[in-house]
């Protein structure tokens, strides 16, 4: 949803504290289906999301791509301004009607299915022009809706425990629509048939617990295709009025606890070996019905849930919430922010990964890689779990997959059971082989904050499905402050040539380490060296003698360096 009252952050806070329920069945895989991981595109222009799905999403193995809202909204350069519609127009400020349409057809080309975030409660707030030029007054929207299609509680909802409140009063003054109205039902059906007319697969649907169950089945009754994937964000509070099981007859859910347990279990407030029956086992609802996250857009900014900026606890959350057989997973995709109200950077124009503040969570080589183990794994259930009590975790998928997670301090070396059958497989989580033995079990060494992830469809590290090619992955200890980044720069066209204008960045994900996979020929000697620049594009060289490594035959050559003060 846009932006909360404190009552509605409250609640969810108050949700968020979650005790570890007595151990039960562990968690069962869904049935065999089609690939149901989604990557959340976040304020993302409809052109870079095009881009993304034949580049990156389609390869990966990504079932969906979720973008943001598409409709006229007011303007301003805040998010949160996706979120207050004026109109039903495909006029907002990440593209036209044809932009989104070209998205559509070039990420079905791709085979990546496209859900549009829908916001359908409310209007905008105050008066003034749309990004489309249509102009708009509180509770006027000309050709769509006039005073009457609005509730009657004009002031914002201020008790979550009353039900009335909650689904006729004003969500932070946002025009509340009375979707108990016929004509209310019928501008938004129309709406939504429009987007399935273009090609629209599904459809997030935004703040769904402000409107009653029955009126969300009525409008979903008029769709041209009622069976079009919806998922619904219903935010879980502790004591509330309105349960988001009670969506559930409409169509999947979003588990709102779920996020804030992870949390819980990856900064050490629990144990990652309570997640023996993570999901169904935790008091969650149904995996089948449920949509999850590590993060989303409001989460990441609320605290509720990790982000990126907890290195490598949200790394391995992301690995184990791929790996687990509860729900359908959502990848968020976003940017970099101090700043809870910031849009996004180029007005959501994306260059580049990893540039101009694009976090692009979906393409981190520890995440991309887990979407084709979980599309291998699919209807497997959890075999030979392990944990040694603590922060060090490991299970299998059936015959088809096995993870290990080591959350802890220190390295693990362990040989592992599994069901694997006997050969060799690359751990997509570190490029390198691994050999099973008649048995299934295979020995491992997971160094600190690491996870380990073999599945049936990389049998070997050069074949398909890994992430592994010729060349260097960089990895440096580095402190900064605010606006400075981290380059590597060398003698190869791919590090910039010593020019340190093209020196690629690396990425902080797991701050204080900063890393990189970069391309190089097999074989090759190189020489490179890190810098820092600050905001303003000083630069700052390392002390000391260039560095030099060797890319290996086969794979990469991994590099493990601190900054040279």
């Amino acid at each position: 949803m846009a932006r909360r009252t404190m009552a509605a952050v409250l609640a969810v806070v108050a949700g968020a504290a979650l005790g570890v329920t007595a151990p039960s069945q562990a968690a069962q895989a869904a049935a065999p289906g089609d690939k149901d991981v989604t990557a959340v595109m976040f304020e993302w222009k409809f052109d870079s999301v095009a881009k993304a799905c034949t580049d990156s999403l389609g390869p990966a193995g990504y079932g969906y791509v979720q973008v943001s809202p598409p409709q006229e909204h007011i303007q301003g350069s805040q998010w949160w301004t996706s979120y207050q519609p004026v109109s039903y127009r495909i006029a907002g400020r990440l593209g036209d009607r044809a932009a989104f349409k070209n998205m559509i057809d070039t990420c079905h080309a791709a085979g990546v299915e496209v859900v549009a975030d829908t916001v359908i409660n409310h209007m905008a707030a105050g008066n003034g022009v749309g990004t489309g030029g249509s102009s708009y007054t509180k509770y006027g929207y000309p050709g769509i809706y006039s005073d009457a299609d609005f509730h009657g509680c004009r002031q914002p909802i201020g008790n979550y425990q009353d039900r009335y409140d909650v689904q006729n009063c004003e969500l932070v003054r946002l025009s509340d629509l009375d979707t108990g109205s016929d004509h209310v039902r019928g501008r938004i059906a129309a709406y939504m048939n429009d987007l399935l007319s273009l090609g629209v697969d599904g459809f997030r649907v935004d703040a769904v617990k402000h409107m009653a169950a029955d009126d969300l089945a009525a409008v979903k009754s008029r769709l041209t295709d009622p069976n079009a994937y919806w998922k619904q964000e219903a935010i879980h509070g502790a004591g509330e009025a309105v349960s988001p099981s009670e969506y559930l007859g409409n169509g999947d859910v979003q588990e709102f606890r779920y996020g804030r347990a992870l949390k819980q279990v990856f900064t050490g407030g629990d144990k990652l070996a309570y997640l023996k029956n993570f999901g169904e086992g935790w008091g969650f609802m149904p995996s089948g019905q449920s949509a999850v996250f590590v993060d989303n857009h409001d989460t990441e900014r609320g605290g509720d849930t990790l982000n990126y900026k907890d290195g490598a606890a949200y790394t391995l959350a992301s690995v184990f919430m791929l790996a687990w057989p509860y729900g359908s997973p959502d990848v968020h995709s976003g940017y970099a922010f101090s700043d809870h109200d910031a849009g996004p950077p180029n007005g959501g124009q994306v260059s580049a990964c990893y540039s101009d503040g694009w976090k692009c969570q979906h393409d981190w080589p520890e995440i991309r890689s887990m979407v084709a183990f979980r599309n291998v794994t699919r209807g497997q259930g959890v075999t030979h779990w392990w944990d040694n009590g603590a922060n060090a975790i490991a299970f299998g998928r059936g015959d088809k997959g096995f993870v290990a997670v080591n959350h802890e301090g220190g390295s693990l070396t362990r040989t592992f059971q599994s069901s694997l059958a006997s050969g060799t497989y690359c751990d997509v989580q570190s490029g390198k082989p691994v050999t099973v033995d008649s048995a299934g079990r295979f020995t491992a060494t997971l160094g600190p904050d690491t996870a380990l992830a073999l599945h049936a469809g990389a049998r070997d590290c050069d074949g398909s499905g890994t992430p592994v090619t010729a060349g260097a992955s960089f990895g440096v200890e580095a402190t900064t402050v605010w606006g400075e980044n981290i380059y590597v720069t060398g003698d190869q066209s791919a590090l910039g040539g010593w020019n340190t204008g093209a020196a690629p960045k690396l990425d902080p994900a797991a701050y204080p380490v900063w890393k990189l996979d970069v391309d190089l020929p097999a074989g090759t000697t190189f020489a490179y060296k890190y810098i820092r620049k600050d905001a303003s594009g000083n630069v700052t060289w390392e002390s000391g003698a260039n560095r030099t490594a060797t890319v290996p035959a086969d794979g990469r050559v991994t590099l493990n360096d601190v900054w040279r003060n």
